[in-house]
């Protein structure tokens, strides 16, 4: 298929290319699910003229968004613990009490996998209809093997069931089984679920939950090193709680990603830049929890290391649905800009899932586009509740 998208203003997202790699009054040119040509309609190449025109109006058009960071296949809610929180308990005695992730892990057990699928398309439709064209998932609340297989079929049928990308990630360990020894768990169930889930196909990237409340950095590493023998990028939750050194364990592995990072230092933030690791900022575990401990924005701009922008959507610490609002808080309590927001959900999104065919509107790349009633790529991070979403097109359909 062929089409020429006209009377737009593009946002490419290209960074060599000035702030938002704005193109105005642009026009993009689709051939066959890839992007062909971008610029001026004046430099338009001849052989294009041919396609099939389409005029957006003056609206904007970015690259689709990617949330890089979710864990939307899970049974039950932990409502519940939203109002022992707001009654004064913290995060780590609610996990202590048998709450948090543990009673995730219960719910999600029992589940079928046909539940599983059902509700977790549910909240992929709503990321979807907000111009979402790819999504990592996350397993981590089976803590056995069956369950953790079974998390990673649902993530999969959903990239079968729905236009769109979905990446997954294996999160076995996740946290400890309250009837095992964290070593023993490690060793016994984590890693060789890890060797049945790839032999299966089941697994594009291999992370963990390195926290006082879940493994040490050892217990970790054994993990990675498992990855590293199957040819598996690594990513991480560090530093979301306290520093234990995670994510400096994560760049001695080169990780795609560590995400939370709240607790990160400075020389975190040069070790980060020195690896090409990304840093995904989730505001949504911020504001859910009530932290006070802001990620080191101003290191990692002063170090060059990239920042992505993920909802985290769990159904205890992060259950938000939205990637705009999720830019928003990114803005309102990280101080990003609007510019480093939407930066974060497409093209940095994209480096720290490792995919290198889309997050930029540029030649060669995915035709994996947003259309928003827009004018200015301001607007995505400024609004509050508002999904101004047109189109989007996902491999250059609509």
């Amino acid at each position: 298929m062929q089409r020429l998208i006209k009377e737009v203003t593009v946002a490419t997202m290209n960074p060599d290319k000035g702030a938002y790699g704005l193109i105005k009054n642009g026009a993009i040119a689709i051939d066959d699910g890839l992007i062909h040509w971008v610029g001026h309609p004046d430099d338009c190449p001849p052989q294009v003229e041919s396609f099939q025109q389409i005029s957006f109006g003056g609206r904007l058009v970015t690259p689709a968004m990617i949330d890089c960071h979710t864990h939307v296949v899970h049974g039950g809610n932990r409502a519940r613990e939203f109002e022992l929180r707001l009654n004064g308990a913290s995060y780590e005695e609610v996990a202590r009490a048998g709450g948090g992730i543990v009673s995730t892990v219960s719910a999600t057990r029992v589940a079928s996998e046909t539940d599983l699928l059902t509700d977790a398309l549910i909240r992929v439709d709503a990321l979807i209809a907000e111009g979402v064209s790819t999504i990592e998932i996350k397993s981590g609340y089976g803590l056995d093997t069956d369950t953790e297989l079974k998390m990673l079929r649902v993530a999969r049928e959903i990239g079968r069931q729905r236009s769109v990308t979905v990446v997954t990630s294996y999160l076995g360990a996740h946290t400890i089984p309250a009837d095992m020894d964290a070593d023993d768990y490690i060793d016994g169930i984590c890693i060789p679920t890890l060797e049945k889930a790839h032999a299966l196909g089941l697994v594009d990237a291999v992370d963990g939950f390195c926290e006082s409340i879940a493994f040490n950095p050892e217990q970790i590493e054994r993990v990675f090193q498992k990855a590293q023998t199957l040819g598996l990028p690594v990513k991480l939750h560090a530093e979301q709680l306290n520093n234990l050194g995670g994510t400096a364990l994560a760049t001695r592995y080169c990780a795609l990603s560590a995400d939370h990072v709240e607790y990160a230092t400075d020389d975190d933030a040069r070790l980060m830049a020195a690896s090409g690791t990304v840093a995904v900022l989730l505001p949504g575990a911020f504001y859910a929890l009530r932290e006070t401990q802001v990620p080191p924005v101003d290191a990692f701009r002063a170090h060059g290391v990239p920042m992505a922008v993920g909802t985290d959507w769990n159904p205890g610490t992060s259950p938000l649905g939205s990637l705009l609002l999720a830019m928003n808080m990114a803005c309102t309590l990280f101080r990003l800009t609007p510019e480093e927001a939407l930066a974060g959900t497409t093209h940095y999104a994209a480096n720290a899932l490792g995919l290198t065919d889309r997050g930029m509107i540029q030649p060669g790349l995915r035709a994996d586009l947003a259309i928003w009633n827009v004018r200015e790529p301001a607007e995505l991070s400024y609004r509050i509740g508002v999904n101004p979403l047109h189109a989007r097109m996902f491999g250059g359909r609509i």
